[in-house]
Order: C-alpha cells, then sequence, then structure tokens
C-alpha cells in the first residue's frame, strides 16, 4: 500500500465530454466536504465554480497532490504533458470501455478516494521514455512519452532508415515506418501493428516496424537501458514523428531521434478488485465465443 496527503485533487475532462461536468459537481461537494481544493482547466473550472489549474506552455507551474483524470486512455496521455516533471499520482475514470491506464470506472470514484484519504492504495510507477530529435548537431525537440514515439510518413510509401540499439546497428529497415514503445504502450499503436503484449511491470523498449518491406523484419524486444537511435539518410516524401499521438514533428533528411528510459516515471494509481490480465481479458474479448 501506499501513502498519501491530500490537500489539492486537480482534475481533468476528456474533450467532448460534457456528461462528465455533473462528475466534476459532485466531486467539488465531495472535495468541500472534506476541506480539500479541487482545480480544474480554467473552462471546466468556470462552469463549476472550482478553482483553475496554473499553468504555463502547457505545462502545471503548481502541483496538485492528486490528478483525476475523467475520459479515455487519449485524455490520460494527455494527461502526462500537464504533469511534465512533476511526479503526481493520476487515477483514470474510464467514460465508457475499461481502458488500459483508465481503468476505473465511474462507479467507483468515490469509493476509491475515500480508500485513498485511509490510504489504502497501489501506486504502479510506469516507465517513460524521453525522445530527442538531433537535426544538424543540434537537439531541436525533447519530449517525454508513456506510450510510444512513432516515425511514419505517406501511406502505402515506404520509408528507409537505420537503427540502432546502444550504437549497434540492427539494420536498414524499409517499412511505413517505426514505432518505439514502452511496455504501456505495447497495447496500444504498436499492438495494431503486430508488436506483442508485454506486462507494464517489465522495463523493456519495443521497436515494431509498421508494414515492413521484409517479412523477415520482425518486432524486437530491448533492455529498458538501452538506447534506441533512428536514422534517416534520405527522406523523399512527408515523414513525422508522433509521439503519444499528442504531438506531431516534421522529419528531414539526416535527422536523428533519439529514445531511451525518462528518469521521470508515470504515477498510475491502480485498481485493487482487478488485474492487468483482467484488463487485457475485458478489452480484447479473450475467452468470448
Amino acid at each position: 500500500m501506499s501513502s498519501l496527503i491530500l490537500k489539492r485533487i486537480g482534475v481533468i475532462v476528456g474533450p467532448q465530454k460534457p456528461e462528465a461536468l455533473t462528475v466534476v459537481d459532485d466531486l467539488l461537494v465531495w472535495c468541500r466536504e472534506r476541506g480539500l481544493e479541487l482545480q480544474a482547466a480554467p473552462p471546466v473550472a468556470a462552469q463549476v465554480g472550482c478553482a483553475a489549474f496554473r499553468e504555463e506552455d502547457g505545462q502545471l507551474t503548481e502541483t496538485v497532490d492528486l490528478l483525476i483524470v475523467l475520459g479515455g486512455d487519449g485524455t490520460m496521455l494527455g494527461a502526462t504533458r500537464l504533469i511534465g516533471p512533476h511526479q503526481i499520482p493520476v487515477l483514470g475514470i474510464n467514460f465508457g470501455w475499461l481502458g488500459y491506464l483508465t481503468e476505473f470506472t465511474l462507479r467507483e470514484l468515490f469509493p476509491t478516494l475515500d480508500a485513498i484519504l485511509a490510504n489504502r492504495f497501489t501506486i504502479d510507477h510506469r516507465m517513460m521514455i524521453d525522445v530527442t530529435l538531433h537535426r544538424d548537431g543540434r537537439e531541436i525537440l525533447s519530449q517525454t512519452a508513456l506510450n510510444e514515439a512513432a516515425v511514419n510518413g505517406a501511406p502505402a510509401r515506404i520509408t528507409e532508415f537505420d537503427c540502432y540499439v546502444d550504437g549497434m546497428m540492427i539494420t536498414t529497415f524499409r517499412a511505413d515506418g517505426m514505432i518505439v514503445a514502452t511496455a504501456t504502450g505495447s497495447t496500444a499503436y504498436s499492438l495494431s501493428a503486430g508488436g506483442p503484449i508485454v506486462h507494464p511491470g517489465v522495463p523493456a523498449i519495443l521497436l515494431t516496424p509498421i508494414c515492413p518491406h521484409m517479412l523477415s523484419n520482425r518486432p524486437v524486444v530491448v533492455p529498458g537501458g538501452s538506447q534506441v537511435d533512428i536514422v534517416f539518410n534520405g527522406i523523399q516524401d512527408k515523414l513525422l514523428l508522433t509521439i503519444d499521438g499528442q504531438l506531431v514533428v516534421d522529419l528531414q533528411a539526416h535527422d536523428r531521434v533519439v529514445i531511451q528510459r525518462s528518469e521521470q516515471t508515470f504515477r498510475l494509481i491502480s485498481p485493487s478488485n482487478r488485474n492487468y490480465f483482467q484488463v487485457l481479458r475485458t478489452k480484447l474479448k479473450w475467452g468470448g465465443r
């Protein structure tokens, strides 16, 4: 079990989730009854009458003790950018199907908050990756990701790039692109591209080529402490670097994308009545007929 002193709680509402505003109203009442402060993004804060986040360049400048995400896994990934370097525990409440990251149902919200107040909860420390883009000898972008960094270009156009692990060349790939994912991200874009499912407790980096020209180019799993370099010797068509589906950057010839384990972890509160394999069975419909 973990311990947490709650004084200030933040809440994020997913886009196109107007029904979540009623939940925020209830959450504000719950907080006031317990002498806690509730903060939200300015538009939501104005509608429900709570305090607004203090942020700059899309990141919190004043931390909260707990962040509640009302939405889906995409909203959760957006929360990682809002948190930035702050090690804030996150509670994900799913509006819809049970999520891989937003694991709690709406009816579990307040019982879970009561359990957190009583220090009866568990935190998963999920590995993250630092993604840097180097061009002409300069670092022009640095971003931390929870799920993956993906490189791909125009539909049905093959891209050629060299891939290295700890300075050792794997091969020159000819493919639609490459996904470099964490174990947490193994059930996201990487899985759709044929990558393996890796338990989020495994410190690993997954290299999943997207539609490789050579069928022998299969996904590769390397130790989490590895450094992965992807180098583009020539680009004939538009090529993009996408980080957690949130940030998109144009790539140029001779760019180098470097991915390695981050010192940051994502602190995700996990349910005590479910485990990872139960979530997999639900999401992937294992055992169904």
